[in-house]
């Protein structure tokens, strides 16, 4: 399994942008499909985005032509940058990794959108 760390999160306004960033530790990191979920005060987790491990991506159709996922499998990382920010996405966001029945998780990082 890989261990990850998410960093990037804050306060931010709408129409702000924030660009979070995932760092995972261990092996086979390109194997994984890698993905971003967000979960809100009193709500279900949800999916944001994932990106293939050849770079295919998905988005929640809340978040399309506004976020956009990335992975370097050479530093192990995966991006999240999200543009327009609304007050809707304020949420704990967590990196995920998944292969198989294989699947981790990160802390989350807190963003909140809010003037």
């Amino acid at each position: 399994q890989v261990q990850l760390v998410e960093s990037g999160g804050g306060l931010v306004q709408p129409g702000g942008s924030l660009r979070l960033s995932c760092a995972a530790a261990g092996n086979s990191f390109t194997v994984y499909t890698m993905g971003w979920y967000r979960q809100a005060p009193g709500k279900q987790r949800e999916l944001v985005a994932t990106i293939g491990k050849f770079g295919s991506k998905k988005y929640a159709d809340s978040v399309k032509g506004r976020f956009t996922i990335s992975r370097d499998n050479a530093k192990k990382m995966v991006y999240l940058q999200m543009n327009n920010l609304e007050r809707e996405d304020t949420a704990v966001y967590y990196c995920n990794a998944a292969v198989g029945d294989i699947t981790s998780w990160g802390q989350g990082t807190q963003v909140t959108v809010s003037s």
